[in-house]
């Protein structure tokens, strides 16, 4: 197996750290010793740390989801609500607000969800 050069060293110290650290990346640069420019620098330049960055990212969610989860079984309501606001939107489950603008009751904007149909669906090809 080939010796990794003192940037490879440093870029899985990174990885390493960045997964200890839930994908918070000024934690995990303080504990590697880089500055956060490096890091981004490493992240644009190079393909193969930037997947495994992702990677990172998306087991950090999935955790998070889960302490979320965790939390609407032990009864937790606004666990609950904030999750139907995110992930229910399709179901309905959506606020409406209302602006009213100089205190004239004659203006009034309602912020209504965006309903997909295949007029307004833009396609990749284009």
């Amino acid at each position: 197996m080939a010796k990794m050069n003192k940037t490879e060293q440093h870029k899985k110290a990174m990885l390493d750290a960045l997964e200890k650290s839930l994908g918070i990346v000024t934690t995990a640069c303080k504990k590697v010793g880089i500055g956060r420019t490096q890091y981004y620098q490493w992240l644009k330049d190079d393909a193969k740390f930037s997947m495994a960055v992702d990677d990172i990212q998306n087991i950090a969610l999935d955790f998070a989801e889960s302490k979320l989860h965790e939390q609407i079984g032990s009864g937790n309501t606004s666990a609950t609500i904030f999750y139907l606001k995110t992930k229910g939107k399709k179901r309905g489950y959506i606020e409406r607000s209302e602006l009213d603008v100089s205190g004239d009751d004659r203006i009034k904007i309602e912020i209504a969800p965006f309903e997909e149909t295949e007029s307004n669906i833009i396609s990749q090809a284009d």
